[in-house]
Order: structure tokens, then C-alpha cells, then sequence
């Protein structure tokens, strides 16, 4: 009961603060930090490459290149977004704490395009897949990935040719896979040794967040429900052939009961009809 309280609390308290247009994030201290962090967000600059460098080495144990970084640091087919803490003293109130990158890449081109239920005569569908996500350790456990990540699902829903947001995750991570579950992404296929660190490989779990009606082609449950309608609707076909058969009566003894016959077509038909299911 405490725990049910506790979470009916939190909730109303983000509720009432985003109605006051507070930034929740704002009011949550951690301890290291010495002070109360005001948490904004916007894209990514050129100013910012020195530090969006650092923060990559300190978090990923993958190098990237330095071709990535001016791809995003100027805006050159990648999108981003990077979290602030306007509350910083000596000068650092625009220095980056945390950010993400993401790029749009055709679905057709994309590695899930057989994960995905679109119209694939349409070459403009296209996804948003998140490159790169991180927040400097102070900052952490803030909520600022989950803001992060909405901004990338906003942006991709404000894509009306947009079908998914996805993206990779290293096996061993459990709090990013944590993450995406409740932020209801679908874990759709684990990809074994994807990832090469250090002469050994990892595997990577595939997260997939569906906008704009996007969705799996099948599903297990969409796959039953196919299989099941079928069997029923060929046991009513079964059944209305059966209610149309001939009855005869046989001469010479009327005190048989009616007896169903059938001409050697029908019985063919019906005999077919019962390979398939």
C-alpha cells in the first residue's frame, strides 16, 4: 500500500508541476550536485564539439570518428538535441550534460524493413534511428535520457512519412534496456556479435518504437487470431454443404431413418477443402 501511495504521489506531483509549467527535472536534487539543476534542451552546435568529444569517450566504449562529430555538430544528416543545466555556476549554463543524435534513413534501406507493416511501394517511408545517447554521470538517474528520447519521438512523429524510431543496444546494458521498455519501445531481435570492443564481440538487442501507425507485420497474437478465424470459417462451410446434402428415403422400409447422400463431386470438393485446413 506505501508503494502504491508513493507512486500516486510522484504522479500527481509531475502532473501538477508540468500544469505549472515547472520543469520537473529542475526539482530533483542529486547529491552530486551542489546545486538545483535547471534541465533545458535544445540542438546541438559547433561550439559544442570539444565537449560532445569528451562526454562520447567517457561514456561509449566505442571510438567515434571525427567525421561524426562535425556531422552532428553542423547539422550534416544528423539530428540532435542537447541538455543544459541553466542553473550551472562559472559560465558552464550552456555547456552540454547530455545529448542525443539520430538520423533519418529510408525504410527500405533500413535493416527492419521486414520488421515493419508499410506501404513498400512508397519509397519516401522513412525512420528515425538513434545514433548515439548520453548524460554525464552528475547528471544521471534525472530523467534527462527519458526527456531526450521524447524529443527524438516527437520529432519523428511530427514526420507524417515516418514509421519507427529504432535503435541498438549493447546486451550487457541493462539500465538503457530498462529504459526503453518503459518508454515502451519493442525489443523485436537480439543481433549476436554485433558490436567488436577490444577484440571481442558482443550482442546487441534491437528496441523499435513504432509512430504514425507503424507497426510489426505479424504479430504471435495477430498469427493466432489469423489461423483461428480460418479453421472456424472452413468448419461453417463444412457444416452448410452438410445441410444441403440430399435426403432420400429407401424404398421398402419406412421405418429406416433418412439416410444423407452425397454425389461424388461434392465429396470431392469437401474431401479438398479438408487438405488445407
Amino acid at each position: 500500500m506505501l508503494h502504491k501511495w508513493k507512486q500516486e504521489f510522484l504522479y500527481n506531483f509531475k502532473s501538477i508541476t508540468y500544469f505549472l509549467g515547472i520543469n520537473y527535472t529542475s526539482l530533483m536534487v542529486n547529491p552530486r550536485i551542489q546545486h538545483r539543476p535547471t534541465i533545458c534542451y535544445r540542438p546541438i552546435k559547433p561550439s559544442d564539439l570539444e565537449t560532445l568529444e569528451r562526454i562520447h569517450s567517457e561514456v561509449f566504449p566505442i571510438r567515434y570518428e571525427s567525421e561524426f562529430f562535425q556531422s552532428v555538430v553542423n547539422g550534416c544528416d544528423v539530428v540532435s538535441w542537447a541538455a543544459v543545466d541553466r542553473s550551472r555556476p562559472d559560465g558552464q549554463s550552456d555547456e552540454l550534460i547530455g545529448f542525443v543524435t539520430a538520423r533519418i534513413i529510408l525504410a527500405k534501406d533500413s535493416e527492419i524493413a521486414d520488421l515493419l507493416r508499410y506501404d513498400s511501394s512508397r519509397v519516401d517511408q522513412a525512420l528515425v534511428y538513434i545514433l548515439t545517447l548520453g548524460v554525464v554521470d552528475a547528471y544521471r538517474n534525472l530523467g534527462i535520457a527519458t526527456a531526450l528520447i521524447r524529443e527524438v519521438i516527437k520529432y519523428a512523429s511530427s514526420i507524417p512519412v515516418c514509421r519507427a524510431v529504432y535503435l541498438h543496444v549493447i546486451s550487457y546494458n541493462n539500465p538503457a534496456i530498462l529504459l526503453y521498455t518503459k518508454m515502451s519501445f519493442n525489443c523485436v531481435r537480439r543481433l549476436h556479435g554485433f558490436y567488436l570492443i577490444n577484440g571481442q564481440h558482443y550482442d546487441s538487442y534491437l528496441f523499435v518504437y513504432y509512430v504514425n501507425g507503424g507497426r510489426s507485420p505479424c504479430s504471435p497474437l495477430e498469427l493466432v487470431t489469423v489461423i483461428v478465424r480460418c479453421m472456424k470459417t472452413g468448419l461453417k462451410s463444412v457444416a452448410a454443404k452438410l445441410m444441403m446434402a440430399k435426403v432420400k428415403w429407401p424404398k421398402g422400409n419406412e421405418t429406416r431413418g433418412p439416410v444423407l447422400t452425397q454425389n461424388k463431386r461434392m465429396t470431392n470438393i469437401e474431401c479438398s477443402g479438408l487438405e488445407y485446413v
